[in-house]
């Protein structure tokens, strides 16, 4: 009797304690789901930004080409032999330096012929003087009539136009003369000169002698576009176009290796008028080469710096590109994200200038954007967990 009540003392025993372990797993279990579904409908903390004004400076380059200050053809101007070449290529000469010698034995018997033109013109006019003088008493004693007086008269005008246009030849001469000996209009270096000695060179020619490049100052020729000059211009201060020239900063110009030429150059010229091909306008910008190290002919770009007062700027990793369109995720009402299109007008440094779509005092999200999505609802965190990261 007393071992049937002990067994079932057990039993019964055994039953309540498999009972407790079973409510107390049903509630453990129950209390972890709840926490799981607290943790699940927290929202995520993510880095957030407010807008402010701030400046900022971008950076556009332009091809350019180069040209000397002054560039001359050295062509002939009188046709003949080359006879003396006094410089070489690439030489450096100052203005009045004797270049080219073209024969002028040509020349010369032509000078010679014209002198003795006019020699015989001068001879010419002396005995119609003489006639003159020896025709007045005559008349004023009527022994020949006046006519005769108006006919050595006469005669004594054609030999002095005669005389006029000897000396002209005689002059003509001696410029072709002069024409024979090529001499540097002004200081600079001497270009490919592609004739040799006894070429035959002539006012006709294609080709000049040789092309003298004055390069201590340097012009850098670059267009630009309507838009871009209208922007540009716009930013500073006068009522004329040749008063805002003046306000223009320094510009850089960047040569074929990339390199950045030692000194800075200035905006001196705007052309008068806009290409009608290209909807673009020529600007030019010199540039000090006291050195010579930038010739004529080459290529370059023209950096030029624009400052933007007063700028909206966003980091690129703030934005996403979409059917190319850029977007960010602004911060709504209730911190819900809403998907926002900007337009950019530029870039300074790894941030975008914001043109429109965002505004002073909005919050954008600042990374992790293609995680998120429209209507998300999100923990704003500080823009400063970004730099940690």
């Amino acid at each position: 009797m007393r071992v049937q009540n002990k067994s079932r003392l057990l039993r019964k025993s055994g039953f309540s304690f498999c009972t407790a372990l079973f409510l107390f797993a049903t509630l453990s279990s129950c209390s972890s789901a709840d926490q799981n579904a607290d943790a699940a409908a927290a929202p995520p903390t993510i880095p957030v930004m407010t807008l402010a004004e701030r400046t900022a400076t971008t950076t556009k380059d332009y091809t350019s080409t180069l040209e000397g200050k002054v560039n001359v053809e050295i062509r002939p101007q009188v046709d003949g032999y080359l006879d003396k070449v006094y410089i070489d290529e690439g030489a450096y000469v100052q203005a009045g330096t004797l270049l080219f010698k073209i024969k002028d034995q040509p020349y010369q018997q032509q000078l010679n012929n014209a002198l003795a033109v006019m020699h015989a013109a001068e001879a010419t006019l002396g005995n119609t003087q003489l006639e003159i003088d020896k025709v007045i008493p005559l008349v004023k004693s009527n022994v020949v009539s006046g006519i005769q007086l108006k006919t050595v008269q006469a005669a004594h005008q054609v030999a002095k136009a005669n005389l006029e246009q000897a000396k002209a030849a005689v002059a003509s001469a001696r410029i072709n003369i002069g024409f024979t000996t090529i001499k540097a209009p002004v200081s600079g270096f001497i270009g490919r000169i592609p004739r040799r000695l006894g070429s035959l060179v002539g006012r006709n020619d294609q080709q000049p002698l040789t092309v003298l490049s004055d390069v201590h100052e340097i012009y850098a020729y670059f267009s630009m576009s309507e838009n871009d000059f209208i922007n540009f211009k716009a930013q500073y201060s006068g009522k004329t176009l040749t008063e805002k020239i003046k306000q223009i900063p320094p510009v850089s110009l960047l040569l074929a290796d990339n390199t950045v030429y030692t000194q800075k150059g200035r905006i001196n010229m705007v052309d008068g008028q806009f290409d009608k091909n290209t909807g673009s306008i020529m600007l030019r910008a010199a540039f000090p080469n006291a050195d010579g190290l930038l010739r004529a002919g080459n290529t370059g770009k023209i950096r030029i710096n624009q400052v933007h007062e007063a700028s909206i700027l966003i980091p690129q990793s703030a934005t996403m590109e979409l059917q190319n369109k850029v977007f960010v995720y602004k911060l709504a009402d209730s911190n819900k994200l809403s998907r926002t299109g900007i337009e950019i007008t530029g870039k300074s440094g790894k941030d975008y200038i914001i043109q429109t779509g965002l505004k002073v005092g909005d919050r954008i999200v600042l990374t992790g954007l293609d995680r998120l999505q429209e209507g998300m609802k999100i923990n704003p965190g500080p823009a400063s967990a970004t730099a940690k990261k």
